[in-house]
């Protein structure tokens, strides 16, 4: 008997797919080290990280940071293909190479600023982009967080608190290695890239999820669909408490048309409830904006 292809097997990205992260991952991970090389290290700064770890390290031994970037990120290149996956492996270390070898050639150049506020803003700015880049088309140019997901098993804490807690050491050394004012700058750059890099994967058109629980829940989707251009979705509920039928509204917006929805809500029922979340992406269906005339 035939062995039997397993059904949820991995689909083989496209060549066309392929060259798309390839091309995204090399210019994320070169903006990184422009980033880098142009802003923060001249001026002191750090981000968090194993490239923060990579940036004291090289200050203290004198070593160049292209080394320190790969060197300290290949274990964790080895627990990302075992935790995560193949394709992540190699997305990464694509990543982390280019990364590397960006800053040894980059190292030479003249920053393109001394004052420590703007190369903390625009370090981070760059930075972030960069790394949201290599994240939103597969790879990852830093090891803590796969460390936080694994440590995430055996402890109380979330990724997310072990990961701030880990950036919060590494970025404080800056204080006893450079001065506590670089630390500052710093905190200014990590804070600034963490925001980019969340801008970078879901994009400055941000999409927001709308549930609208309305008696008048026909005239209100209708309006929407005239006003908006917005597709709707009529569903029905009942209420855990009261036991009554709920009639709700259901659709997809931009932050742009949050405020037009909010007054058509208010118009035809202001004792509607309303409730407005954040979606970091948005795929298929009708969610394409028709024309309003």
């Amino acid at each position: 008997m035939p062995n039997k292809l397993p059904k949820n097997k991995h689909k083989e990205l496209s060549r066309k797919d392929i060259l798309k992260r390839v091309v995204f991952i090399i210019t994320g991970a070169l903006l990184v080290a422009i980033g880098l090389e142009f802003f923060l290290v001249n001026n002191n700064i750090i981000d968090g990280g194993i490239v923060g770890i990579s940036i004291i390290a090289s200050h203290l031994t004198g070593w160049p940071l292209g080394l320190f970037l790969f060197v300290l990120n290949l274990p964790f290149l080895f627990l990302g293909y075992k935790q995560i996956g193949k394709t992540f492996a190699l997305s990464t270390l694509l990543g982390v190479t280019v990364m590397s070898l960006g800053t040894n050639f980059f190292h030479s150049w003249e920053p393109f600023t001394q004052d420590d506020l703007l190369a903390a803003v625009f370090g981070g700015i760059i930075i972030g982009i960069g790394v949201g880049l290599v994240i939103r088309f597969g790879g990852s140019l830093d090891g803590t967080e796969i460390v936080a997901i694994l440590l995430n098993k055996k402890s109380p804490f979330s990724v997310g608190e072990m990961v701030m807690f880990f950036n919060l050491f590494i970025l404080s050394s800056a204080g006893f290695v450079f001065e506590w004012d670089r630390a500052m700058y710093s905190l200014i750059a990590y804070f600034i890239a963490f925001k980019m890099i969340d801008i970078t994967l879901e994009g400055f058109d941000e999409s927001k999820s709308v549930w609208i629980i309305s008696e008048n829940n026909r005239e209100i989707g209708e309006a929407i669909l005239d006003r908006l251009g917005r597709g709707v979705t009529y569903l029905h509920g009942e209420g855990g408490f009261s036991g009554d039928y709920k009639n709700v509204v259901f659709c997809v917006i931009t932050r742009l048309e949050e405020a037009k929805l909010k007054s058509i809500v208010d118009e035809l029922d202001p004792a509607a409830f309303l409730a407005i979340g954040n979606i970091h992406d948005v795929k298929g269906g009708r969610f394409k904006k028709k024309d309003i005339h």
